[in-house]
């Protein structure tokens, strides 16, 4: 059974989403204090983390960060906020996804499924494929879903890890961002292709020596991004 974490200080709002969740056969855990929030989703294993914007004692903007230092589980971000810079804010720091309030608890329940559920197929490579993949001093593993550039590993979250894997395994291929956007968040996730830019730069600045000079994930301009290999 999937186990998720609520980190929600609207107590009314948090079991609305549980009951609905529930329903659905998840088991789900609610915490109403950001910093508890943090320290609970440290030490317990969850399947995906439902996480609030505005908290007591720690806002979700920090425990988003301090999550994606160890942790590549899926964090479905929920604020009030309409503001396009806090939902760029939001992905840039490694949420998968950003929901704004009011929001319908079916639709909720459908991210979560859709999240949980392109976090296990993407992890799950088939025994024949290589499981790395070894790019100029970059490598990457597809099982462990970790990244070391010049043995040293890299922190990245599940969406920047999916884009990663998806460009460098399509390598001097032209892709544009609805092709990106379709194979790492798909349909369902119902956001806008500023999404794929946002997580490009996040890549880049974690791999790139030179992020204005990328040598690895190179803007082909009017048409989309490429990974070179060369």
């Amino acid at each position: 059974m999937k186990k998720i974490l609520i980190i929600e200080d609207e107590i009314n709002i948090a079991e609305l989403e549980r009951d609905y969740l529930e329903i659905e056969g998840f088991t789900v855990e609610i915490e109403s204090d950001g910093r508890k929030g943090l320290n609970r989703s440290q030490q317990e294993q969850y399947d995906l983390i439902i996480l609030d914007l505005m908290l007591p004692s720690l806002d979700g903007f920090e425990i988003c960060r301090r999550l994606r230092k160890t942790s590549a589980v899926p964090i479905i971000m929920i604020s009030a906020k309409t503001e396009d810079m806090d939902k760029i804010r939001g992905l840039g720091l490694g949420a998968d996804d950003y929901m704004i309030k009011p929001f319908s608890p079916l639709e909720l329940v459908a991210r979560v499924k859709a999240h949980i559920a392109r976090y296990e197929r993407l992890s799950g490579f088939r025994p024949d494929t290589n499981d790395e993949l070894q790019i100029k001093g970059l490598l990457i593993n597809k099982s462990s879903r970790r990244v070391f550039l010049h043995d040293q590993e890299i922190p990245f979250s599940s969406k920047e890890f999916d884009l990663l894997l998806f460009l460098a395994g399509n390598p001097n291929r032209v892709l544009s961002k609805e092709q990106i956007y379709a194979n790492i968040w798909g349909e369902e996730a119902l956001g806008d292709l500023s999404t794929v830019a946002v997580h490009i730069r996040k890549i880049r600045e974690k791999i790139e020596s030179d992020p204005s000079n990328p040598q690895y994930l190179e803007t082909v301009w009017g048409a989309g991004y490429r990974f070179n290999n060369t």
